[in-house]
């Protein structure tokens, strides 16, 4: 059996993969996520889903190598990681009443092969009329500033929505597990 390693350092991704699998490592793969010019969003989580299983890969010769990402996308505008607490409740506020859509990259790589198997999850989210109130006190309460789109929607952010249109809940919180399971039994992994 190759090694699993997650190329990400996400604790949420780290979650969502003990679910399926429950030994394997984490390697950061150091990634430049800076957007290219004209990249449009699922062109953007595809390339660097690709790049982090790559880079996390380097040196290993018997292992499937997980990489994924999560582009937020408002109208055409990438809503990435906000970092700062004002910066997610302008976030929140411009999706309010609007539909977010999340591009879910996920690459397995297989170093014994050196195949690329990827697939990309595409996830519409559609916000309640949200009062300043309310996302100033959820901003306070979760502090969802390493999420795109500023919300976890695995916690209070749920709380936030009207509708979610999607073949994959998980992928919303950043790894489409079911993809990946179809992929890791493809590469001979046993699952369940």
């Amino acid at each position: 059996m190759p090694r699993l390693i997650l190329g990400s350092t996400s604790r949420y991704r780290a979650e969502l993969l003990r679910r399926l699998y429950p030994e394997f490592e984490q390697r950061a793969p150091g990634t430049d996520e800076t957007a290219l010019p004209t990249e449009a969003p699922q062109d953007r989580a595809l390339r660097l889903a690709v790049a982090k299983a790559e880079a996390a890969a380097d040196g290993m010769d018997n292992a499937l190598v997980i990489g994924s990402d999560q582009v937020a996308e408002l109208d055409g505008t990438m809503l990435d990681k906000p970092g700062t607490a004002e910066r997610a409740r302008a976030q929140l506020a411009a999706s309010s009443g609007r539909a977010v859509h999340f591009h879910t990259a996920l690459c397995l790589l297989d170093t014994r092969s050196g195949k690329r198997h990827t697939y990309i999850d595409h996830t519409r989210v559609r916000f309640r009329t949200l009062s300043d109130d309310e996302i100033a006190r959820y901003v306070e309460r979760e502090q969802p500033l390493d999420c795109a789109g500023s919300f976890k929607c695995e916690g209070l952010g749920i709380s936030l929505f009207e509708r979610i249109d999607n073949e994959d809940p998980s992928a919303l919180i950043g790894l489409p597990l079911i993809a990946l399971a179809r992929l890791l039994r493809e590469a001979g992994v046993a699952l369940p």
